[in-house]
């Protein structure tokens, strides 16, 4: 990801460039997790949550299994017991959400015409090597924590 090569401009003017769906859909995705984990650690003993596919038909862990279980620790405040349900998107998931809020935070000051920051910009090619590497660590990740 890059920033784009133009100045900060106090209240701007013009059309404000329009915000990536895929950034609003990454951001509802990581919000629906953190209201799923809310609920899950509210249930109390009855651990309310959406259950893997995967885990329930073969008694394998996914690479996403213990995500829910891992942002309720996170929302206790208990980053060992995070670390322990899914190291994986504890390490991701802050990097995406970083960059998902820098852009939401951007298009929302610069539509309320306050600043206009740069925005990440990522080619392409760049962004199919990316997803590319991520479900190369994401099968591999699912793969080892099997292995057990």
């Amino acid at each position: 990801m890059t920033l784009t090569q133009q100045a900060v401009v106090l209240r701007p003017r013009g059309p404000v460039e329009p915000l990536d769906r895929r950034v609003l859909g990454v951001a509802g995705v990581g919000v629906g997790g953190f209201a799923l984990a809310g609920v899950y650690q509210l249930s109390g003993s009855l651990h309310l949550g959406i259950p893997c596919l995967l885990h329930a038909t073969t008694g394998l862990n996914c690479p996403f299994c213990g995500a829910t279980r891992m942002a309720a620790a996170l929302l206790r405040g208990d980053l060992d017991a995070a670390w322990h349900f899914n190291p994986v998107v504890l390490v991701l998931g802050p990097l995406i959400g970083v960059a998902v809020g820098y852009q939401l935070l951007t298009w929302g000051l610069e539509s309320a015409r306050l600043i206009k920051l740069p925005r990440l910009r990522i080619s392409p090619v760049t962004l199919k090597w990316l997803l590319r590497a991520l479900a190369v660590l994401l099968v591999v990740y699912g793969i080892a924590r099997n292995l057990n």
